[in-house]
């Protein structure tokens, strides 16, 4: 009888305790992701950034990002868009490849600010509020890794509202496999707010956002 008590008990811990911080980012995130045509409005939204392609162009993940914080600046929904990724990574710079293609889409340059320094959703979402002065703000990504990010960005004390984006070609096995990917990456999202680590890379306060915002 005792056998059979504890080995589903033992399921039951393992399943908790593997699945834990994949829970705590849909719970956190529960009531705070939108599509474009009902998201609420924010003066900033911050796009995040993830590897191009190697000729530089944005990747099919990257292309559907920003399409969507166009879609957002044309709509009134926000004014200024915070391009957050990686500047010296090894697929090339994010960041300027995101600031060119919104030029590209439309979106005024002044409206564009670049960190360069936003080595992974933890580290944008810190440096969103410590270096740009960021409050309150829109947080845009694909569906799989929306609820990670919008958990985070909160629980480092922005008031972040995320905005699903597309992915114009990407197959449902190639998304199926981000998916899983970021199940796994939930345990380090878990560890980095717990821990409270400082950002990869430390800056001094930068008022680039600020401005855009008195400008736009």
């Amino acid at each position: 009888m005792r056998r059979r008590v504890w080995i589903p008990l033992a399921v039951i811990t393992l399943v908790l305790l593997g699945g834990g911080p994949w829970l705590w980012t849909e719970f956190g995130a529960r009531g705070y992701e939108h599509d474009v045509a009902d998201a609420p409005v924010a003066d900033v939204t911050i796009v995040l950034g993830t590897g191009v392609e190697p000729d530089g162009r944005p990747s099919p993940r990257l292309v559907g990002r920003l399409r969507t914080a166009a879609e957002l600046v044309r709509g009134g929904r926000t004014r200024v868009v915070l391009v957050s990724g990686d500047g010296g990574g090894d697929s090339g710079d994010e960041t300027a490849t995101m600031s060119a293609y919104l030029e590209g889409l439309g979106v005024d340059k002044a409206r564009i600010v670049q960190d360069p320094h936003g080595l992974d959703t933890y580290d944008s979402c810190v440096r969103a509020r410590d270096v740009y002065g960021v409050r309150r703000a829109l947080v845009v990504t694909q569906d799989y890794h929306l609820s990670r990010a919008v958990t985070l960005c909160r629980g480092v004390g922005l008031d972040a509202e995320g905005v699903r984006a597309g992915c114009p070609g990407c197959g449902r096995l190639f998304l199926a496999g981000k998916a899983g990917r970021d199940f796994f990456a939930c345990f380090k999202a878990a560890w980095d707010r717990v821990s409270g680590r400082p950002p990869a890379v430390e800056s001094p306060a930068d008022r680039s956002v600020e401005q855009a915002l008195t400008s736009s």
